[in-house]
């Protein structure tokens, strides 16, 4: 195992957790990349549109975008305001962050738990897409996990903010 620094060695579960969503992050936009160039070139070149096409490609960028949260999430690059962080010392300006990662934590759970009850509602309608059937229901509680997910991300940042990214850099 290389060596770590000492204050990332407690660290270490962060790299699967980013290489598990990120690689599926990745595949999934890989098969949407190939199911619209193969939709295109089947509609345009032979008139034979992939039947489902745009159903598949919506519910996988669903997936995409909310395998993705939970990473911008742990990785701090969501848009950030450093207008107050040049007016505050450094432990002032640690614990707006750390604040903010309590609010961020909150509203998520808040979230997961109104997408849990909009997934229950879907599923017990038995709810699907509209050309090919496919369920709708589990994608919406595929939503609630990485909501939930993310609130645990923010909850964790709470506690253990990490080291000033770029991102949080005031410029």
């Amino acid at each position: 195992m290389p060596d770590l620094p000492a204050e990332r060695a407690g660290h270490t579960w962060e790299r699967p957790f980013d290489a598990l969503l990120g690689i599926a992050s990745a595949a999934i936009l890989l098969c949407m990349m190939l199911l619209t160039f193969v939709d295109v070139v089947a509609r345009y070149l032979f008139n034979f549109p992939l039947r489902g096409g745009f159903e598949v490609t919506e519910l996988m960028l669903l997936v995409l975008i909310f395998a993705g949260l939970p990473l911008v999430s742990h990785a701090d690059e969501h848009v950030t305001m450093d207008f107050i962080d040049r007016m505050l010392p450094p432990r002032g300006a640690m614990l707006v962050v750390r604040a903010a990662h309590a609010l961020c934590a909150a509203v998520m759970f808040f979230l997961t738990w109104q997408v849990w009850i909009k997934a229950n509602t879907i599923s017990g309608y038995g709810d699907t897409t509209d050309v090919i059937k496919i369920p709708v229901g589990p994608f919406v509680y595929f939503m609630a996990a990485m909501i939930l997910l993310t609130g645990l991300v923010h909850v964790y940042k709470v506690f253990v903010p990490g080291e000033a990214r770029a991102s949080q850099a005031t410029t």
